[in-house]
């Protein structure tokens, strides 16, 4: 009897253990799924608000001084915007005053709006101006009438005429700004741009806050949000564009190359510039997973909830992803016009290698500017004569591509 009770409680002990490794596999799917939703949504789920992560230490208004914690962002030298308390203000900044192990003291240029004095934290940004007569320009507000509706951008002429009108142009850029950000974005670009003589056309895209929001309010990574940018060719071509360059930064970049291969406009397209661009999604999210430890299952969990069409129950994607079309080092020979590409191997958000991929496989047309120190679409303000020279240069290197019958 005492042996069949040793063998029965072995028994009961080995069903228990059995049970309690079904119950910890279970809970490790169960967390791993549910981390894959989160991060998933985190990426397509256009945010509200982006956190303030740089402390602020001390502010003296008078003596135009701002002290800062030290981080990556804070103590790049150069000019930038400083989003505050929850984005509610905002100053202009300018190069470092003083550096150490702890603070950054930088020049305060300015503060458009908010309380700076009583603010606490908050974030660097590349953008600089808020609008186009912070550049000193005459620009013209415009709708563009995308497949949701009408989205609202600026146009900002080389020339007007007597008449106080834009002067008519053939050559025209499109700036496509990048993720969580807005075409205020993209104003940086538009001095170099009309120095050789193009008008600038600076929209906005759906979910960015100022165009109109698709019915997922999802990212679609460049996937969808292209079509809008095909609405801001149209409108170009109807107002005289016949030699287009098309401009993206970060995820912008993405969405300029989906406009690239799959637009009816192709035949007007005279060459594409790329800041910090998404070059391929799958290297990007793999690369920010990684960032933030991961796990692999995590990030395999992502790209599965991106692919299938099951999907979008967790993630509100109204769409799947394809990550194939996304890819344009795989896509590389598709690619038809000259590149300028500038990235920044420091980046931190989007790493630089498929962007050298690309110019690796395409050197005959894609020609690639590589900063070592200026982080994410901050390429202009680490190096603002540099990068005015590299793409004034190649602007001035492009031949017209129009072919008689453009003008059709």
């Amino acid at each position: 009897m005492r042996s069949n009770s040793r063998g029965l409680t072995a028994g009961r002990a080995a069903a228990v253990l059995g049970v309690g490794a079904l119950a910890a596999v279970g809970a490790l799917a169960v967390t791993a799924g549910a981390l894959s939703v989160y991060a998933a949504r985190a990426v397509i789920t256009p945010p509200s608000r982006r956190p303030d992560d740089i402390p602020i230490l001390d502010v003296d208004l008078d003596d135009g001084i701002i002290v800062l914690g030290s981080t990556l962002d804070s103590r790049l030298p150069g000019e930038y915007s400083f989003w505050f308390a929850g984005d509610t203000g905002h100053a202009q900044l300018g190069d470092l005053v003083d550096v150490d192990a702890r603070t950054v003291t930088r020049r305060l240029l300015k503060v458009d709006f908010g309380d700076l004095e009583r603010a606490r934290a908050g974030r660097l940004s590349g953008w600089v101006y808020l609008d186009p007569e912070e550049l000193g320009v005459r620009s013209r507000d415009v709708q563009i009438a995308t497949p949701l509706g009408d989205a609202p951008a600026w146009h900002v002429p080389a020339a007007w005429d007597e008449g106080d009108r834009p002067a008519e142009n053939r050559r025209w850029v499109i700036q496509v700004h990048g993720r969580a950000v807005r075409r205020a974005e993209t104003l940086r670009a538009v001095p170099v741009f009309a120095e050789h003589g193009y008008d600038s056309l600076l929209i906005s895209y759906r979910n960015d806050g100022d165009a109109p929001r698709s019915p997922d309010h999802r990212y679609a990574l460049g996937d969808r949000e292209w079509r809008d940018v095909e609405a801001a060719l149209r409108y170009a071509v109807a107002h005289g564009a016949r030699e287009i360059v098309l401009m993206g930064w970060s995820m912008g970049g993405a969405t300029v190359l989906q406009t690239l291969t799959r637009s009816a406009y192709r035949k007007y397209l005279q060459g594409i510039v790329l800041d910090s661009p998404v070059v391929d999604w799958l290297v990007t999210l793999d690369f920010q997973a990684a960032s933030r430890r991961l796990p692999r299952i995590v990030r395999f969990g992502v790209f599965t909830l991106f692919r299938e069409r099951w999907g979008r129950f967790f993630t509100g994607l109204a769409e799947p992803l394809d990550f194939e079309r996304l890819d344009f080092v795989a896509r590389a020979r598709e690619i038809s016009v000259p590149v300028l590409l500038l990235h920044s191997d420091d980046d931190g958000f989007v790493p630089s290698d498929a962007s050298r991929a690309l110019a690796t496989i395409r050197p005959d047309i894609v020609q690639l500017e590589v900063f070592e120190v200026a982080r994410h679409t901050k390429l202009w303000n680490y190096d603002r004569a540099r990068w005015e020279r590299v793409v004034g240069a190649w602007l001035g290197a492009l031949s017209p591509t129009t072919s008689p019958e453009a003008d059709a």
